[in-house]
């Protein structure tokens, strides 16, 4: 790689910053944030210094490894796929289909080479044992998507440059920059909204980084907020505030809404909430009455028991207050790559319980079973049990519920292997481990998250430094078993054309796909010269041709479409190489009713599977409040998943990982700060020092995510210093919500008592 200053995007959380780094001599001499990056204007996050950290770590895995009796063993790639392509069809062939689990973690999100490779892969492996972190995360907004607007990834996103009103409910996008939110720099916009006169109104059992900034915020007891939004919505119809503005055309039931929220008012959830009632009616009131308003909730609503009916009443709040496709408001981003579109086109919209899981028959989403069921598939004897499992970029022993049942199930494994860098405390339990390149090492092009921004812009960079002859990508990795997988189950030889197919296939890789959908998206080839030619036939196309004819699909997506004549023209891979910082696409803009994928183009505001679900949420509020500790999460800008704590940046200073409580609780319990607690429940105990603050609500407890690096096995030493506990070795994998599936990470009850030892617990 050539002397001088890069310009990439930072991969490594939904931000998208821009970053400038410089190299020397081969070597990153220096990371800052980009100036002239039309997203993040210079922004970075320390993550994103840790870029230098990730790539150069000496312990992260370069050449495929696989278990002996004496060690971890290199291989040749040769070698390790035969036997990886070998083990997978024998455990298939004895077992069945379904005998084989697979689970993708989220940084497979920030890789257009490995989505491009992800299907060809799960096709050729040919389970419906397929898992992800989708069901730990935002599972709730794509079924409430689906629903409401017929595709599980047509988001509204806030348009917080221009809103005057952001209301915050279970999100803290000061540590995050944006979840389903692509929002760079949230202190600056934050600065910017008040400079105009708006206000932020933050309400969490926390008062997080983002809270401590809010003009107005208020404490809620994790789990209850569906009832503080169905207070919500009872007082818009009491007040006569309902007024769904422009989308009223395109937006049906609101009288069942109506009588859905009866019996609801601020009054009765109250108590439950923890929020007075004056204060819900005054929230309700406010979201009405600014004109240009944004309610937005994350994490903290969606993984809870009662995450799907919290995500709908959201969606549902924005619309019946005029906020859904309006400036300032909740609107639809319109990217350079739309994948909304070209899911729509050929029908790959989303779909939910078509099937269930075998063991506690939770629904399938887009054909993903919860992640909280994956030790129960495994551990469970009988037909469709699951004898071998993929990973790729995942951790799900840290990341998903009850780790310690996961380690063994894991662990009884036939076959196991994974697609990692690191030796962590899942791949520990692999076979093999096939290490792909870094994110440095491999061109970048965020089709994901460009679909959830805030301003719509295009950014592509090539690979910083060669990998090396001997190094694979995550997308050669994945064609190349899974070309190896269909030859097994053809006998060892595919037709000619298949053949051929799969060799092009891994020859031209996802770079050429990637330009094909960059020229022929709404920005693409640039027709203004031949448009009066070729107008009409497009026009012709549109009135004649069947409303789901694939024709119609396409000329819609086109740049030929009328709707997008006046976007900016002329994007493919070449030009945006010409443009390394970033193109400006503008502001998110109106795109109503043309952008819904409901059967009937309208917003189904009352889906009858939510409405049936209001039955739990009557009794939640006709029971006692619960008493006890209930534990939530949390997160800090310099963490996102566990395989960033092997940076020495990003867990130097004063110890992150320590279990959170309010004055009155830590008296109770006997604790004083920096004391060592224990933190029990039915899925386990976890040991972790003790912080007090008056920044949490009484009875209520949080740890973070993504420490417990205490396991035995890894080959992470920065993490293993630092190790931490994880707060999933007391999450319960019992407790999921049953209309989503989504597991329950907020509202656990556990139990917290002085922990004593013979020795004394040396601190990470």
């Amino acid at each position: 790689m050539e002397n001088g200053t890069h310009f990439r995007t930072c991969h490594l959380c939904e931000a998208m910053c821009g970053v400038a780094i410089e190299v020397r001599e081969g070597h990153i001499a220096s990371i800052k944030g980009d100036e002239d990056d039309p997203l993040s204007h210079g922004h970075i996050c320390p993550k994103a210094v840790a870029l230098q950290d990730l790539h150069e770590d000496p312990e992260r895995l370069r050449r495929p490894v696989r278990r002996t009796a004496d060690g971890w063993q290199e291989m040749e790639w040769d070698e390790a796929f035969d036997l990886v392509a070998d083990r997978l069809h024998s455990v298939r062939k004895e077992n069945g289909r379904n005998s084989i689990g697979a689970y993708l973690g989220n940084p497979n999100v920030h890789n257009h080479g490995s989505l491009v490779a992800t299907m060809p892969f799960l096709r050729a492996l040919g389970t419906q044992n397929r898992f992800s972190a989708t069901s730990n995360d935002q599972l709730p907004h794509m079924l409430a998507s689906l629903e409401m607007f017929g595709h599980q990834i047509l988001f509204p996103v806030p348009d917080i440059d221009r809103t005057e009103l952001f209301i915050c409910i279970g999100a803290n996008p000061m540590a995050s920059n944006g979840s389903l939110m692509t929002v760079p720099d949230f202190r600056g916009r934050l600065k910017a909204l008040k400079g105009r006169g708006g206000r932020m109104v933050v309400v969490d059992p926390r008062r997080t980084e983002t809270g401590k900034l809010a003009d107005e915020f208020h404490f809620i007891r994790p789990g209850s907020d569906a009832l503080l939004l169905m207070a919500m919505v009872r007082t818009l119809f009491e007040e006569n505030l309902v007024n769904p503005g422009h989308a009223e055309p395109w937006t049906k039931d609101v009288d069942l809404v109506r009588l859905a929220s009866l019996g609801f008012t601020a009054e009765a959830v109250s108590e439950h909430t923890g929020v007075a009632a004056a204060d819900i009616r005054n929230l309700a009131r406010q979201l009405a009455t600014a004109q240009r308003a944004a309610l937005y909730t994350r994490m903290g609503t969606s993984t809870q028991a009662f995450g799907g009916v919290a995500t709908w009443l959201a969606y549902v709040l924005n619309i019946l207050t005029g906020k859904l496709d309006s400036t300032g408001g909740v609107m639809f981003t319109q990217p350079a790559v739309d994948l909304i579109a070209l899911g729509g086109m050929t029908g790959q919209r989303g779909h939910f319980a078509r099937r269930f899981s075998r063991v506690k028959k939770l629904p399938e989403f887009g054909g993903e079973y919860p992640s909280s069921t994956i030790a129960d598939e495994i551990l469970t004897p009988g037909e469709g049990q699951i004898r071998a499992f993929v990973t790729v970029a995942g951790n799900p022993v840290l990341s998903s519920p009850n780790g310690g049942r996961l380690d063994e199930a894991f662990g009884s494994l036939d076959f196991m292997v994974s697609v990692d860098y690191y030796l962590n405390e899942t791949t520990r339990h692999a076979d093999v481990i096939l290490p792909p390149t870094a994110g440095l090492e491999r061109s970048h092009y965020d089709l994901i998250f460009s679909m959830f921004a805030v301003r719509n812009t295009a950014k592509y960079s090539p690979a910083l430094f060669d990998a090396g002859k001997d190094s694979r990508h995550d997308w050669q990795i994945l064609l190349e078993l899974a070309h190896r997988l269909e030859k097994k189950r053809k006998h060892g030889r595919l037709p000619v054309r298949a053949e051929m197919g799969w060799r092009a296939f891994k020859q031209i890789g996802p770079d050429p796909i990637l330009d094909m959908m960059l020229r022929t998206g709404p920005y693409g080839a640039d027709i203004g010269r031949v448009r009066g030619v070729v107008q009409p036939a497009i026009d012709l196309v549109m009135d004649i041709l069947p409303e789901r004819h694939p024709l119609r699909g396409l000329a819609r997506l086109s740049p030929l479409n009328r709707h997008w004549q006046d976007l900016p023209k002329g994007l493919s891979i070449n030009a945006l190489k010409q443009l390394p910082n970033g193109v400006d696409l503008g502001p998110l803009r109106p795109c109503m009713p043309g952008r819904l994928f409901t059967r009937d183009g309208k917003v189904n505001l009352a889906p009858r599977r939510y409405l049936r679900d209001l039955d739990r949420l009557h009794a939640l509020l006709s029971a006692p409040p619960a008493n006890g500790l209930l534990l939530i999460g949390r997160r800090h800008v310099r963490s996102n998943n566990s395989w960033m704590h092997n940076s020495r940046r990003l867990v130097k200073g004063k110890e992150r990982c320590t279990l959170m409580m309010h004055p009155q609780d830590a008296s109770r319990c006997g604790l004083q700060a920096g004391d060592s607690a224990e933190v029990a429940s039915s899925a386990g105990r976890i040991v972790l020092p003790v912080e007090i603050t008056d920044d949490i609500m009484a009875g209520v407890v949080s740890v973070p995510h993504g420490w417990g690096h205490h396991r035995d096995g890894t080959r992470q030493s920065v993490a293993m210093a630092h190790a931490g506990a994880s707060i999933n070795d007391v999450i319960s994998d019992q407790q999921t919500d049953p209309l989503v599936g989504t597991s329950v990470l907020n509202g656990q009850m556990v139990n917290v008592k002085v922990w004593r030892s013979e020795r004394p617990r040396k601190l990470a």
